[in-house]
């Protein structure tokens, strides 16, 4: 039976119009479902109240714009078939179908995997009848025209192009607003190559430097950091305790340690950890708020309540150290748990880079057919400021260690 969907999307002020019965089976599998239970920022809505928005609907946001990406590039001339359109279209609608609860946040912790193997991992057992064929391809890099894959994975892709605009628009950072339609009109291809025309290069200087105020603004902000390792203690700590749901997904997957080569031998697995998600995580930690361990019980009613730890900047690892230091002392006081130091105090490193200058740079085509890096391109950005990854120390400790 023929069907359409039309989806609202209020970050582009318009309509998603969906007819493919490939992609709307694909929207309406469980594994995809799950991905309206995961919330994009995780906990970044403790900070920006707004951002409750989810992989999901980053997800089709980004299928919105591939499919206006691909529109662009045909009208330009450029050779992409049907086959290759639905493939490129699916592809960018399952990149992230392997992230698991909290996305970031609990990876390499409830599984030692990371969300791209899995997302792989699930492509390939959605595909039950060579329907992906082609989006695997072009997910993996294997498919011979790469421009493709450069759409879904790049220092200039359709993720990166939806996650900024619909991460600036449910937090209100107005720093990450970028021109995404004015970008995606000047895309083309050069030499199997994604480039942008030379009339969008300032569009692609304001994306370059919004990405960078982002993560120091949202993704990064010491509040949300401080508010992940509340969240990683709870999960270590319950780890370090007899499961108290012994037929829980999510107890199981804390309780044994699972890497990606044991979901290639058993299949199962995958099964288990897709039904895994926020909401488990969260009822998790609201019984584990009364449980009979103080540590677990403390660290869960914090998280609940918004209690976060206090956190503190450093600029070197020498500092950070010292000041580890001088709080050990004082956690005696705080828990009876002579084990309880390492889940109430932790320290960590921060590394952001704004381009990677050596990553497949992003490149300007020119009218006179020339094709140049934007690092050589523009005049405005300053390559040695822009490629300098900028480290940051942290220490997190409860605030009634601050005197």
């Amino acid at each position: 039976m023929f069907k359409h969907k039309i989806i609202n999307d209020p970050v582009y002020d318009g309509f998603l119009s969906l007819d493919d019965p490939v992609i709307l089976s694909v929207l309406e599998h469980p594994y995809f479902q799950r991905q309206r239970r995961i919330k994009q920022l995780g906990l970044t809505c403790l900070v920006y109240p707004g951002a409750m928005h989810t992989r999901f609907s980053h997800m089709l946001g980004a299928l919105n714009l591939m499919e206006r990406a691909l529109d662009v590039l045909r009208q330009k001339g450029v050779d992409i078939s049907d086959d290759e359109c639905q493939g490129a279209k699916l592809a960018i609608l399952l990149h992230d179908i392997g992230h698991g609860p909290f996305s970031h946040t609990s990876e390499h912790v409830i599984v030692r995997a990371h969300h791209e193997d899995l997302t792989d991992l699930f492509m390939q057992r959605m595909n039950t009848n060579g329907q992906l064929d082609l989006a695997i391809d072009i997910f993996r890099n294997t498919y011979h025209k790469h421009f493709l894959h450069q759409l879904v994975s790049s220092q200039l892709d359709m993720d990166r192009l939806d996650y900024l605009g619909r991460d600036s628009f449910f937090t209100g950072v107005s720093e990450g607003i970028v021109g995404t339609h004015r970008i995606i009109s000047m895309l083309n291809v050069n030499d199997d190559q994604l480039v942008v025309d030379q009339k969008g290069i300032y569009s692609i200087e304001k994306f370059i430097i919004s990405r960078r105020l982002m993560y120091w603004q949202v993704y990064m902000h010491k509040t949300v950091i401080a508010a992940d390792q509340l969240l990683l203690a709870i999960l270590r700590r319950a780890r370090q305790l007899p499961p108290s749901d012994v037929a829980s997904p999510l107890s199981f997957f804390l309780h044994n340690d699972i890497s990606l080569s044991d979901f290639n031998a058993n299949p199962d697995l995958l099964d288990s950890f897709a039904a895994i998600d926020d909401d488990d995580v969260m009822v998790a930690i609201k019984q584990w708020k009364h449980s009979d361990d103080p540590l677990l019980a403390s660290l869960s009613s914090a998280l609940l309540s918004r209690r976060l730890p206090a956190i503190r900047f450093l600029p070197s690892q020498q500092e950070a150290d010292a000041l580890v230091c001088r709080l050990k002392p004082l956690f005696d006081s705080l828990t009876p748990l002579p084990e309880g130091s390492p889940h109430l105090l932790t320290s960590g490193i921060l590394r952001n880079r704004s381009y990677d200058f050596a990553d497949n740079e992003i490149k300007i085509l020119f009218k006179d057919g020339s094709c140049l890096p934007i690092s050589q391109a523009s005049d405005q950005l300053d390559h040695h400021f822009l490629e300098k990854t900028v480290v940051k120390h942290f220490v997190c400790f409860p605030k009634q260690c601050f005197r």
